[in-house]
């Protein structure tokens, strides 16, 4: 699996926010023309996922000191079941080893109608590699569980880090935080 940077052309633009799009609930998605500014000003990293000249998807990564957000993944849905989402996610925590890799999932221990969904989704990124961090996450005011590889994240460096990707405009409309 490779990683490779996303160039910004209308096409490649086009194709990413149709999956961002349609992988994404409305409730848990951001303005896509914001992920585009803070890729650019260099405080995401936005990959397409690439397996030879196959491209299966795309990773957004929100990033400061050590720190490492998966902040949006996704495999293109014909290609999904595949073992592409195993190896991207090996690829990126390879890619950002030496940092503390994090992501945000729909907590499979609540009550909820998508149980198997949600257990089957931990076991993929236990299956991964990552495990599960003793702390919630909460954006748009959605409660999640976090896993991640190379240690904890804690809410003191969560916070600064998601204040400065959004912005002071942002940062007062989306709210985002780590709570115990």
């Amino acid at each position: 699996m490779e990683l490779v940077r996303i160039e910004s052309t209308k096409a490649e633009m086009n194709r990413v926010e149709e999956l961002y799009l349609s992988a994404f609930p409305a409730n848990e998605r951001f303005p896509f023309r914001l992920l585009k500014k803070r890729a650019l000003q260099g405080k995401a990293d936005f990959w397409n996922l690439f397996e030879g000249d196959l491209w299966v998807g795309f990773a957004y990564l929100v990033h400061s000191g050590d720190l490492a957000y998966l902040f949006f993944f996704a495999i293109d849905e014909k290609q999904r079941g595949k073992g592409y989402g195993t190896a991207a996610v090996k690829a990126m925590i390879e890619h950002y080893k030496g940092k503390r890799l994090f992501l945000a999932l729909e907590n499979w221990l609540e009550e909820c109608d998508n149980p198997e969904e949600r257990v089957k989704r931990h076991n993929f990124y236990l299956n991964c590699g990552l495990h599960d961090l003793p702390y919630k996450l909460c954006e748009l005011k959605m409660v999640y569980a976090i896993m991640g590889s190379g240690g904890k994240v804690e809410p003191e460096e969560y916070k600064p880090m998601m204040d400065s990707y959004f912005g002071w405009f942002w940062r007062h409309i989306i709210n985002t935080d780590i709570v115990k």
